[in-house]
C-alpha cells in the first residue's frame, strides 16, 4: 500500500530573506537598549524586568497552558533549560554593560557552532570532517575577535563565551522537547521559569529603577519578542540556508550603532572575525541542511510505498 506524500511547503526566499532582516533589526535594537542602561541598573535585575514584562506577550496561550501535562521527564528538561538559560541572559546582559555590541553581536555567532559540538556529545550525532573543519575555523574567528596576548581580556568577553555556551545547552534541550511538545508552550514555559529563577537573583542586588530605565527595559521585552515571531516567519518562508547568512548584517549594524550612538572605535579585528565566524555557520547550516534531504530522500533500491 503507497501512501501519499506530505504537503510541500512553498518557499519564498525573498519573503524569508526580508523577515530575517526585520529579525536582524529587532535584535540589534535590543541590544543597543540594554546598552543604553548604562549599569545604572544591574544586570540581574534588567534581565528580571526585561522578562517579567515580556509575560504581558503570553496572555494568548495562557489556556493552553494550563492544559498541558507534561511527564516526569519532560519537566526535569523544562526545569534544566530554565536554570542553564537563566544564567545565559544573566551574562549576556552583564557582557553588554562590558564590551562594545560589535563584539557581542560576533561572539553571539558562536552559539550554533557550540550546538554542533555539543550535539555530538549529548545527541550522539556524528561529525564529519568538513564540518569539523568549519567548527575549527569558528573557533579560530573567536580568537581573531579575543586576540588573547595581544590585549588585555575584559570579563565581559568571558561572560559573552560561556552565554553561547550556555545559550547552545538551552537550544538542544528546545530540539528535544520539540518533537513532544507544542512550540508555543516550549516558548512560554521558557519565559516562566526564567523569569522565577532570575527573581532571587534580581533580589539580591536589586535597586529603585527610574521611570526611563523601566521604559527601555519594556522596549527591549517588545522588541525581543518581535524578534523571536519575525524568525519564525522567515524559517516558515524559507530554508535556513537561505535565511541564516542573512543574520551577517547584524554584525554591520551592530559597529555602525556602537560608532554612531555608543563612541566605540571600529575593530576591523572584530569584524574580521565574526566574518569567519559567519562563514563558517554558513556552511554548517548548508550541510546540515544537504544531510537532511539526504537522509530523507529515498536510495535507489529503497521501497517508496
Amino acid at each position: 500500500m503507497t501512501t501519499s506524500a506530505p504537503p510541500v511547503t512553498a518557499s519564498n526566499p525573498l519573503k524569508g530573506i526580508l523577515w530575517m532582516v526585520v529579525t536582524g533589526i529587532c535584535f540589534v535594537a535590543v541590544t543597543a537598549l540594554v546598552k543604553t542602561l548604562g549599569g545604572r541598573v544591574p544586570a540581574a535585575q534588567s534581565a528580571f524586568l526585561r522578562y517579567l514584562m515580556g509575560l504581558v506577550f503570553l496572555a494568548p496561550v495562557w489556556r493552553q497552558l494550563t492544559q498541558v501535562r507534561l511527564t516526569p521527564r519532560q519537566q526535569r528538561l523544562f526545569a534544566g533549560r530554565g536554570v542553564v538559560h537563566t544564567l545565559g541572559v544573566i551574562l549576556w546582559f552583564y557582557a553588554m554593560s562590558r564590551i562594545p555590541i560589535a563584539e557581542v553581536t560576533a561572539m553571539n555567532y558562536l552559539n550554533p557552532v557550540y550546538v554542533t559540538i555539543l550535539a555530538v556529545f549529548v545527541l550522539g550525532e556524528k561529525l564529519a570532517l568538513r564540518r569539523a573543519m568549519a567548527v575549527v575555523a569558528a573557533l579560530i574567528g573567536a580568537l581573531i575577535i579575543l586576540r588573547p596576548g595581544f590585549r588585555e581580556l575584559d570579563p565581559g568577553h568571558i561572560a559573552m563565551l560561556v552565554t553561547a555556551l550556555l545559550f547552545a545547552f538551552s537550544y538542544l534541550t528546545t530540539k528535544i522537547l520539540s518533537d513532544e511538545v507544542p512550540a508555543t508552550v516550549i516558548v512560554a514555559v521558557l519565559s516562566i521559569t526564567v523569569t522565577i529563577g532570575l527573581a532571587p537573583f534580581a533580589a539580591a542586588v536589586w535597586v529603585a529603577p527610574g521611570l526611563w530605565d523601566i521604559a527601555i527595559l519594556a522596549a527591549v521585552a517588545c522588541f525581543a519578542t518581535a524578534g523571536h515571531f519575525t524568525m519564525t516567519l522567515a524559517f516558515a518562508a524559507a530554508p535556513v540556508t537561505v535565511t541564516q547568512p542573512v543574520t551577517f548584517l547584524q554584525l554591520i549594524w551592530s559597529v555602525a550603532i556602537g560608532a554612531l550612538f555608543f563612541s566605540e572605535p571600529v575593530d576591523p579585528w572584530v569584524i574580521l572575525g565574526g566574518t569567519v565566524i559567519m562563514l563558517a555557520v554558513a556552511f554548517i547550516t548548508w550541510r546540515e541542511a544537504v544531510l537532511r534531504r539526504a537522509r530523507i530522500t529515498p536510495v535507489v533500491n529503497e521501497a517508496k510505498g
